[in-house]
């Protein structure tokens, strides 16, 4: 192979790099969310914020497909931090707190005891202490 071919073909291989990489900027994060769009449809991001919800994003990405919502101590399919529908459905049945938009048969912060309640379904179902809340 030539020097010129080969310097062809690593200009071309470094392209296609930054290409399928992307140059390493990301978007910025959103100025505000509001209940009904955050959570259900993306993950938590390295570094991601957004204003006003209260958690720290920056501890790592958040996963929703366990049955076992570790951000906020309560099984996903209940969650009313992550699922906009959850949140709707306990909203419509008078079971929510406004100071910390949560449900309030889950707000810790309102009753701690809460929290022993949803640890001890955690002990049922795996047999081991739930993991801290990243909240």
């Amino acid at each position: 192979m030539t020097t010129r071919k080969l310097w062809t073909a690593c200009g071309l291989l470094a392209t296609l790099m930054f290409a399928a990489n992307g140059c390493g900027e990301s978007a910025p994060a959103p100025k505000s969310v509001t209940q009904s769009d955050k959570h259900d449809d993306h993950a938590h991001k390295d570094g991601e914020h957004h204003e006003g919800d209260g958690h720290d994003h920056a501890k790592k990405e958040h996963d929703h497909s366990g049955w076992w919502c570790g951000e906020h101590g309560v099984p996903e399919g209940e969650c009313s931090m992550c699922s906009s529908k959850v949140a709707a459905e306990l909203k419509a049945k008078g079971d929510w707190c406004d100071e910390h938009d949560r449900a309030k048969s889950q707000c810790f912060k309102c009753d701690p005891k809460l929290q022993d309640k949803f640890a001890a379904l955690y002990r049922a179902k795996e047999g081991k202490e739930p993991p801290a809340i990243e909240e």
